[in-house]
């Protein structure tokens, strides 16, 4: 079993995957948002694909603790979608800074900076997932 990161945007999702062992969380893909149907399927693919029993989703902050204004979305998508998978849990993990850290990482890779936009929601969403493993290790 496997545990899914989710990096839930307006426009995209970003994706991330743990390995079987629950160790290292590793980039999938970037969904573009196209409607919940469309999305929920994706999801539920992956789900099927990668044995997931877990789903962690971010949780955006300002680093004076308050929730961003994307909050209520994320909660009102995460609420919608988990009518379609009574059997996996969903939990929320601080994102703190995680695109500023993702958008540092693909720099530092040499990215060009046309192409990060297209890695930075998976980037996230594998920083997010990754945090949620350490903090989770035994």
């Amino acid at each position: 079993m496997r545990i899914l990161g989710l990096d839930v945007g307006s426009k995209t999702i970003g994706v991330a995957c743990s390995d079987a062992l629950l160790i290292t969380a590793q980039g999938v893909e970037t969904i573009r948002r196209k409607s919940d149907e469309a999305d929920f399927a994706r999801l539920h693919e992956l789900i099927k694909e990668k044995e997931v029993h877990c789903i962690v989703v971010g949780k955006p902050r300002h680093m004076n603790g308050d929730y961003s204004d994307n909050m209520k979305h994320i909660e009102e998508f995460v609420q919608r979608f988990q009518k379609t998978v009574p059997n996996v849990d969903i939990v929320y993990w601080d994102e703190r800074l995680t695109t500023i850290m993702a958008q540092n990482v693909l720099k530092e890779g040499n990215v060009r900076r046309e192409k990060r936009k297209q890695f930075v929601d998976k980037m996230a969403a594998i920083l997010i997932l990754q945090n949620y493993l350490d903090a989770h290790a035994h």
